[in-house]
């Protein structure tokens, strides 16, 4: 169904699926499409407490980050492997994500929902899983940080909408 759809058009449908899935649960939700850097929607209760929230879409069951952006690894150039120097200090540990599995066309659409702080220890535990299998030393290119996750590895955080009930108001967003 949606082979042919570009990423850009997938990331702004998850973004209004989400936003229709928080109106349900009485959000007021709006998407930036893609104008703020840190965040891709704002919400707020009927308090007018707000909070923003990050959203990752995928048609796959796979999402694609960077590891070097969730730990701190040194390249040791002259011998092509990578050194893991622990968990990087993350901004922002409690903000929102919402990853979305997009359905094929008659299942259902599946949302799971962490924070930040939540999402590094997956992110880092994969890649040190992947990277302690080949000894710290990329098969391709030494220096890549790429890292793919699984739906799997997220399951225990579906439906978990209940933090966004437990932020909402008790966040600020640090830019810079």
């Amino acid at each position: 169904m949606y082979k042919k759809t570009n990423k850009q058009l997938i990331g702004h449908i998850g973004e209004h699926l989400a936003c229709a899935e928080l109106g349900k649960r009485g959000y007021i939700a709006t998407p930036f499409a893609g104008n703020v850097p840190i965040f891709d929607l704002l919400i707020a209760n009927k308090d007018l407490q707000s909070l923003p929230i990050q959203i990752k879409t995928s048609t796959t069951g796979k999402w694609k980050e960077s590891a070097n952006k969730w730990l701190n690894i040194e390249i040791d150039h002259k011998n092509k492997k990578q050194i893991d120097k622990g968990d990087k200090k993350i901004e922002n540990p409690n903000l929102i994500y919402i990853y979305i599995l997009l359905s094929k066309s008659s299942e259902r659409d599946r949302f799971f929902i962490l924070n930040k702080k939540q999402l590094q220890k997956i992110i880092a535990s994969h890649y040190r899983n992947y990277m302690n299998g080949k000894n710290w030393i990329r098969p391709k290119k030494y220096d890549s940080y790429d890292c793919t996750f699984i739906v799997d590895e997220i399951n225990m955080y579906e439906n978990k909408w209940g933090l966004i009930k437990n932020s909402i108001g008790k966040h600020t967003i640090i830019f810079k």
